[in-house]
């Protein structure tokens, strides 16, 4: 009985023991399966360890987010006061700064210059004068302090006009409206009338020396020369600085004055460039060196000789002259002319006679006909030969 009894109390246990081992290693089975299964998925899926070195760079991954609920205002309760429109801030009307810096303010317009002292003392009651901007060209050309001469005002407040207006230097224009002023006008009036204009020629103009191109520059580019041909009166009369008709005293009287006042006077006998008008400038040389060439000829006759003059007794004898000239066509003396014409008419009549003398052993009559059919020599005219 209790060897019975033992028997089965061990079976039971153990036949328990047994259920339950193998339900512990099944569910381990299970766990290890489980955890298995991901790393063996993720070996399949894992690319082949050459394209991790060669390939792409993969982006990683990133976690999941998570946003959290924002929370929303309360309503507005009925009961609150209204809001007013809150006023502009004071950074709005501020100018908005430069990287903290202030704004910069625009340069100041240049003061204009002063006048010079010439400027100031050609007043309208000297000259009409209007000043000119300044002229900067090539080569040198314009300068500064430079007036446009329209008129000149005489002391009796009459005006002499400069036709065309002259564009000067003002030192240049004032040496001008002096020099009509004090010598051209009381000259004027010496000739019966009042000085009304003054012809100008030229002024300013950018060249060389008499319009050679290429020479040195003229004072006339430098707006420092004016050339005069002529002043007129009020009564229309027209008195030429050159004009040979114009009495050599008031020729004379207006070179000197010139000369006096410019440092250049330029003429007729000159240069060949100012036969019909006078070349006025203010140049400045070393040693205070001037150029006065101009040349007063005398006045032309009022009438030209019809005939011409007398041969002066101390000339030789025309028919001399003509004898000792071999390119002369005049005759000779008489007597070797009387002896030339004897020697042709001896040879003219022996020639003559030589073509009427009868061949020996010919009759008269052939002769006579031979004489008659024989042609006469004519003479051959030289054809004009043109290069």
């Amino acid at each position: 009985m209790n060897c019975s009894a033992e028997k089965s109390s061990r079976k039971s246990t153990y036949g328990a023991f047994g259920r339950t081992g193998t339900a512990l290693v099944t569910a381990v089975a299970i766990l290890l399966g489980m955890l298995a299964e991901p790393a063996m998925a993720a070996r399949r899926s894992a690319p082949f360890p050459w394209a991790d070195l060669f390939g792409p760079p993969r982006p990683k991954p990133r976690g999941t987010v998570h946003r959290a609920a924002v929370p929303l205002p309360k309503p507005r309760p009925a009961e609150a006061p209204a809001l007013k429109p809150e006023p502009p801030a004071a950074a709005e009307k501020a100018p908005p700064a430069d990287n903290g810096k202030a704004a910069e303010k625009p340069p100041e317009p240049a003061p204009p210059p002063q006048p010079s002292a010439c400027r100031q003392a050609l007043t309208e009651e000297i000259a009409i004068a209007p000043s000119v901007p300044a002229i900067h060209g090539n080569g040198g050309c314009g300068g500064e302090d430079l007036v446009r001469l329209e008129a000149i005002v005489l002391p009796d407040k009459r005006q002499v006009a400069v036709k065309p207006a002259a564009i000067l230097r003002c030192t240049m224009a004032t040496a001008i409206a002096d020099w009509v002023r004090t010598d051209i006008a009381p000259l004027a009036a010496g000739l019966g009338g009042t000085i009304s204009e003054l012809d100008n020629l030229d002024s300013f103009q950018c060249r060389g020396r008499n319009g050679v191109a290429g020479a040195q520059l003229s004072e006339h580019g430098r707006a420092n020369a004016l050339d005069v041909r002529a002043f007129k009166l009020a009564n229309g009369r027209s008195i030429s600085f050159t004009d040979r008709t114009v009495p050599r005293d008031l020729r004379e009287s207006m070179l000197h004055s010139a000369c006096t006042r410019f440092s250049t006077v330029l003429g007729p006998g000159s240069d060949g460039y100012h036969e019909d008008h006078i070349h006025l400038d203010r140049m400045e040389r070393r040693n205070n060196y001037r150029i006065c060439q101009w040349d007063v000829w005398d006045p032309l006759p009022a009438t030209a000789p019809l005939l011409p003059a007398e041969r002066p007794e101390q000339a030789p004898p025309r028919e001399v002259a003509a004898k000792n000239d071999p390119k002369s066509d005049a005759k000779t003396d008489p007597k070797t002319d009387a002896k030339s014409d004897a020697k042709t008419n001896t040879k003219s009549d022996a020639s003559k006679s030589e073509d009427t003398k009868p061949e020996a052993g010919r009759s008269d009559g052939a002769v006579s006909k031979r004489a008659a059919t024989k042609p006469q020599p004519t003479k051959k005219r030289r054809q004009s030969r043109r290069p």
